[in-house]
C-alpha cells in the first residue's frame, strides 16, 4: 500500500518479476478492508496514506491479532515514525528513497518468517501439496510444474471443492486490479488439466462460474 503512484509501479513490477503475485492499493480505507478479507502473506505499508494513514492501518491489524508481517515504508525524516512503527508492530521499516535491491533483501528475510510457519499439507488423488515448498508431490516424487502453474492447483485445492472464479485466479496469479486478461486463466488451467489427469485429479469447468479441483472417487 504505497500513495506515490510511481513508487508502487516500480515495487509491483520488482515483486512480480522476482515471482510474487501483487495487490496494489494507493488509500488507507481501502488497505484496511482488503487485508479484513484478502489472503495475502506480506504487507508492504506506507505510512503516508491518504483516508487513513499507514500506522492506523497497522494498529487495527494487529488489534485484531493479524500477525502477517509488515515492512513499513517511511519517509527520511520521519524517525519517530519509524519507531511509533516499530512499536505498533512492524517487522521492518525501510526509508525512502530506497535501492530495490535493499527492498529486495528485506521482502526475503520477511519470506522466510512466512515459510517457518505451520501449515498443513493436503493430498488429492495420488498427488501431496507441499505448502511451505509449494511444490507438487507425485508416487514418483515432485513434478516439474511450471510456477504459474503451481499456483492455479494451490488455490483450486485451498477451495477445498468449491468453485473458483477465473477473476480469483487470475487475482492468485497476478494481484487485484491486475491488467491482464481473464483468457491467460484458461491457458494455465488447460496446460495443468493435463498435468493432473494422470494423477487422478480433474479440472472440470462450471460454465459461466469457474473451476473446481476434483480427486478420483
Amino acid at each position: 500500500m504505497e500513495d506515490n503512484i510511481s513508487v508502487a509501479k516500480g515495487i509491483r513490477y520488482y515483486l512480480r518479476d522476482t515471482g510474487h503475485a501483487v495487490d496494489m492499493l494507493h488509500n488507507g480505507a481501502d488497505a484496511d478492508a482488503a487485508l479484513r478479507g484478502e489472503d495475502v502473506d506480506i504487507v508492504v505499508l506506507d505510512i503516508n496514506l491518504p483516508d487513513m494513514d499507514g500506522l492506523t492501518v497497522l494498529r487495527r491489524m494487529r488489534a485484531r491479532d493479524d500477525q502477517r508481517p509488515v515492512l513499513l515504508l517511511t519517509a527520511q525524516s520521519e524517525t519517530g515514525d519509524k519507531i511509533t512503527g516499530l512499536d505498533a508492530g512492524a517487522d521492518d521499516y525501510l526509508s525512502k528513497p530506497f535501492e530495490m535491491e535493499e527492498f529486495g533483501a528485506r521482502i526475503r528475510a520477511l519470506s522466510r518468517r512466512v515459510t517457518t510457519r505451520p501449515k498443513t499439507a493436503q493430498t488429492i488423488g495420488t498427488l501431496h501439496f507441499d505448502q511451505t515448498a509449494r511444490m507438487v508431490i507425485g508416487p514418483d516424487g515432485p513434478l516439474e510444474i511450471p510456477r504459474r502453474e503451481v499456483a492455479v492447483f494451490e488455490r483450486l485445492l485451498m477451495a477445498n471443492g468449491r468453485i473458483v472464479s477465473k477473476q480469483a485466479l487470475l487475482d492468485s496469479l497476478y494481484g487485484m486490479g491486475t491488467d491482464v486478461d481473464e483468457p491467460v486463466v484458461e491457458v494455465y488451467v488447460s496446460r495443468l488439466r493435463k498435468r493432473l489427469r494422470p494423477f487422478g485429479v480433474e479440472i472440470t469447468v462450471k460454465r459461466g462460474l469457474g473451476y473446481m479441483l476434483q480427486g478420483a472417487a
